[in-house]
């Protein structure tokens, strides 16, 4: 059966060093399988400032990271999330967009989510304070895409707690779900498993959930957790902290005989308000 990879990572303020890092990762995902791997949110630069995405944001098609990107697709043959790199934004100068490009496994980008909801907010029972808004300009589409293994629905991070997008994502006929992300310690703790075991149970969709794991060097402490769910709810595999792999089979009959054996999804009524 296909394998599926979530990549973990405790990324720093050197581009080159987490590309390094990521690589090496990717090359112990694809020694053991894996036909489509996901790297966590901001998984080459987590930087010292939030305006440090700006300096070394790269425009659409053409970059560093990207080609990192479509050069690691291709050496190992996988289909790549990468996780968010920063891309130039629409119209303005002072802020990126999020995006979250795949890559396919001849190494040619096949699809690009912006992320579409940003992290303002004052953390529960926490000095952390964090206004995305500030250097990441928001998505306003969401995005499936058809993969060898199924159809891959693309979210980041803070797009978990927002129900409705997944079922905009399952409408278009998602069965994985990909979703990098950085949760604070905190927030982490308190919802992480289960918004994720929800939204896999709930859409009957695998998820491969891609986390940064640790103590970064500008001081913030990222949960990690890293997971991959089956459609049932079931954690296949998980790292808590620090970096490596997370790995598990994709059963496209388990996610069928959940989706006709339970079939919620067909069972859905809109009515009206």
């Amino acid at each position: 059966m296909p394998m599926i990879a979530a990549i973990q990572m405790v990324s720093g303020p050197g581009v080159a060093e987490n590309l390094a890092a990521a690589a090496d990762l990717l090359a112990r995902a694809a020694a053991r399988g894996a036909q489509l791997a996901v790297l966590p949110e901001n998984f080459a630069l987590m930087g010292q400032r939030e305006s440090d995405k700006l300096a070394v944001r790269e425009t659409e098609g053409q970059g560093p990271i990207q080609d990192f990107l479509a050069e690691q697709a291709a050496r190992h043959r996988l289909w790549l999330v990468g996780g968010t790199i920063p891309l130039q934004a629409v119209g303005d100068d002072r802020r990126v967009r999020a995006a979250c490009l795949l890559f396919d496994d001849q190494g040619r980008r096949a699809a690009r989510y912006d992320k579409v909801h940003l992290f303002d907010v004052q953390v529960v029972g926490s000095a952390e304070r964090y206004a995305e808004s500030a250097t990441i300009e928001p998505g306003d589409r969401y995005v499936v895409a058809d993969t060898p293994l199924g159809r891959l629905g693309l979210t980041v991070c803070y797009d978990l707690r927002f129900p409705e997008q997944f079922r905009a994502l399952v409408d278009q006929g998602m069965e994985i779900l990909a979703l990098p992300a950085a949760f604070t310690a905190a927030t982490g703790k308190a919802h992480w498993e289960t918004l994720l075991r929800a939204r896999a149970i709930e859409n009957q969709c695998y998820v491969v959930a891609s986390a940064q794991g640790g103590k970064h060097a500008n001081g913030r402490e990222t949960y990690g957790d890293s997971l991959i769910i089956d459609p049932w709810g079931e954690i296949l595999d998980r790292l808590p902290l620090g970096p490596g792999v997370a790995l598990a089979e994709f059963n496209r009959e388990r996610l069928e005989n959940v989706r006709q054996q339970f079939p919620v999804l067909q069972h859905r009524v809109r009515c009206e308000i």
